[in-house]
C-alpha cells in the first residue's frame, strides 16, 4: 500500500466537517428565517435592526405579530425550507452534535499526532510571510510548499479551526435562554443575546466565505493535484483519477444526504421530530437542566417594545370577558389532584404576589425585557395537591388557532405542557401583570404562562385551564403541546 502524505483520519474529517457545515448553512438560513433581522442589542426594537433580509415593514396603526415578520426561503438554500422553523431547528442541533464531535476527534488526533505542527503557528515570523504570500498571489503568482501550507494558508487554516469554530460554539451558547437565565453573566461576554446572534451569523458569513477561498485556492493550485491530497493524502505521485472518482463520489453522497434530509423532513416531519428527540433532548437535559434562574434585571433594562407573537382569540365567549375587563373569569384546575380549584381573577390576586423582571427569548430569535407579576405554580401546586402520578401540567389557552391566525399550522386550541420540575421552578409563575400594569390582551390578558428558563413558546397565553397528568400522549397529537403537535417544536426548550 503507497505510504500517506496526509493521515486518512484528515480526509475522513475534511469530508464529515463539509458535511456537516453544509447542514447547519442551510438549516441557521432556515432558523434565521423567522426572524430576519439582526441587532446589536437586545431590545429588538423595530426599526433599529442593523441587517434585514426582508422587505416587510411594520405597519404604524394595525396588530403585528412576530409571525407576521417570518420570512420562507426556497429548500434550495434552506433545511428544509418553506418557513419550517421546528424542523430546521431538529436539524441544526443534529449537525451541530455531528461536527462537535467530528472537531474533537479531529483535535485530539491533530495533537496526539504530529500532524499539529502543520497548522499551529509556532513563531511570530508567520505574520510576514503570510503578507508576502498574499501580495504574491495579487501578482498572479502561485506559492509552492510541498508537503507542508504556505504561511498563509497556515494562518487561516490554524485560524477557523482555534478562533473561528470556537467562537460559533461560544455564540451559540450565549443564545441559549438555560444557559442565560442560570450564567447571566455569560452573555454579557458578547454584549447580549442579540449581538451574540449577530456573531453567530457573521461566523457563518465567515465559514462560506473561507469555503470559497479554499476551493479557489484548491483550482489555483492544480484542482486534481490538490484534490488528491484532500480525498486521498498524496501529494508524492498523486493518483489523480481516482482523486477525482473519490471526491465526486464523496460530493454525491453529500447532496445525497442534504436531499434525503429535506425531503424527509418536508413529508415525514413526525419522524425527524421523534428520532432527533430521542438523543438531542437527553443531551440537552443532561448539559443544559433547569435549575433556578439567576436572571437580574432592573426597571431601566426594561424594552421600550415588547413583540407580540400571536393574535388574541377570537371566540366571542372570550371577548365578551374582555370587554367586561375579565371579571367573570373562571380558571379551573384540576386532573390528577386531591383538590379540584375554580380560582377568579381577584381569588388569584389575593394569593402570595411574585415580581420579577426578565428577558424574554423567543424561538424566533427575538427577545425583549420586561416585568411580570403575578402568582407562583408551585403555589397553585400546594393548593390542589396533585397526585404523586402527576408528571405534566398541561395549560389550555382560549386561543383556537384555527382561526385566530391568517394561515395556522394546525387546527385546534393552543396548549402547553410543562414538567413538574419546571412548574415548581421558582420563577415559574401565572402572570397577570405586565410593566406594573394588567396584562394587556395582546401579551395573553388575563393569565399567562412565564417560565424563564425557557423559550417564548412554551409560556402559554389566555389560560382557561390547568390539568395535572402522568403523561401527555393521550393530549393533542402526543407531543406535549400545539406548536410541538403542528409545527413540530421540541418540548425540551431551554435552548
Amino acid at each position: 500500500m503507497k505510504p500517506l502524505d496526509f493521515p486518512w483520519w484528515l480526509c475522513v474529517t475534511h469530508f464529515l466537517n463539509l458535511l456537516f457545515l453544509s447542514l447547519l448553512f442551510r438549516s441557521g438560513i432556515e432558523i434565521l428565517g423567522a426572524h430576519p433581522k439582526l441587532y446589536w442589542n437586545d431590545h429588538c426594537t423595530p426599526g433599529r435592526e442593523w441587517l434585514r433580509f426582508t422587505k416587510k415593514r411594520m405597519p404604524a396603526h394595525e396588530l403585528w405579530t412576530s409571525r407576521d415578520e417570518e420570512e420562507s426561503y426556497s429548500s434550495w438554500i434552506a433545511l428544509p425550507g418553506h418557513g419550517n422553523l421546528g424542523m430546521g431547528r431538529h436539524w441544526h442541533f443534529l449537525s451541530d452534535l455531528g461536527w462537535l464531535v467530528t472537531g474533537f476527534g479531529y483535535v485530539v488526533l491533530l495533537f496526539a499526532t504530529n500532524e499539529w505542527r502543520r497548522l499551529v503557528p509556532t513563531s511570530w515570523t508567520i505574520v510576514p510571510g503570510a503578507w508576502h504570500a498574499l501580495l504574491t498571489y495579487l501578482h498572479l503568482r502561485i506559492v509552492e510548499t510541498p508537503g507542508a501550507y504556505n504561511p498563509l494558508q497556515q494562518l487561516a487554516y490554524f485560524s477557523v479551526v482555534f478562533l473561528l469554530a470556537p467562537l460559533q460554539i461560544a455564540t451559540g451558547l450565549a443564545m441559549s435562554p438555560s444557559i442565560a437565565a442560570r450564567f447571566p453573566w455569560y452573555p454579557t461576554l458578547f454584549h447580549g443575546r442579540q449581538t451574540a446572534r449577530t456573531l453567530h451569523f457573521l461566523g457563518l458569513v465567515a465559514f462560506a466565505g473561507f469555503f470559497v477561498m479554499h476551493v479557489g485556492m484548491v483550482i489555483v493550485h492544480g484542482f486534481a493535484r490538490e484534490l488528491a491530497l484532500i480525498v486521498l493524502g498524496e501529494t508524492e505521485h498523486p493518483r489523480l483519477t481516482l482523486a477525482v472518482a473519490v471526491g465526486a463520489f464523496g460530493l454525491a453522497v453529500i447532496v445525497a444526504v442534504h436531499i434525503v434530509a429535506t425531503q424527509v423532513a418536508l413529508h415525514r416531519p413526525r419522524v425527524v421530530q421523534r428520532r432527533t428527540q430521542v438523543l438531542i433532548d437527553r443531551l440537552r437535559r443532561a448539559f443544559f437542566g433547569h435549575e433556578v434562574s439567576a436572571q437580574y434585571y432592573t426597571p431601566r433594562d426594561i424594552s421600550p417594545y415588547f413583540r407580540v407573537n400571536g393574535r388574541p382569540p377570537s371566540d366571542p365567549a372570550y371577548g365578551a370577558m374582555a370587554r367586561d375587563e375579565f371579571a367573570r373569569y373562571v380558571l379551573e384546575v384540576g386532573g390528577t389532584v386531591a383538590q379540584p380549584l375554580r380560582l377568579t381573577l381577584d381569588d388569584l390576586r389575593e394569593m402570595p404576589k411574585q415580581s420579577q423582571i426578565t428577558k424574554h427569548n423567543c424561538i424566533q430569535g427575538w427577545s425583549a425585557v420586561a416585568q411580570w407579576a403575578g402568582v407562583p405554580v408551585r403555589h397553585i401546586i400546594g393548593l390542589c395537591r396533585p397526585h404523586p402520578a402527576a408528571r405534566y401540567v398541561i395549560f389550555y389557552a382560549f386561543d383556537n388557532k384555527s382561526t385566530s391566525e391568517p394561515s395556522p399550522a394546525g387546527p385546534g386550541y393552543f396548549y402547553g405542557s410543562l414538567t413538574m420540575e419546571l412548574a415548581r421552578h421558582p420563577q415559574t409563575i401565572l402572570a397577570y401583570e405586565m410593566n406594573g400594569r394588567p396584562l394587556p390582551i395582546a401579551q395573553g390578558a388575563p393569565l399567562r404562562l412565564r417560565v424563564e428558563t425557557q423559550l417564548g413558546f412554551t409560556m402559554v397565553k389566555y389560560i382557561r385551564a390547568i390539568e395535572f397528568v402522568a403523561d401527555y400522549r393521550a393530549i393533542g397529537e402526543g407531543q406535549g403541546g400545539w406548536r410541538e403537535d403542528h409545527q413540530y417544536y421540541s418540548p425540551e426548550a431551554g435552548i
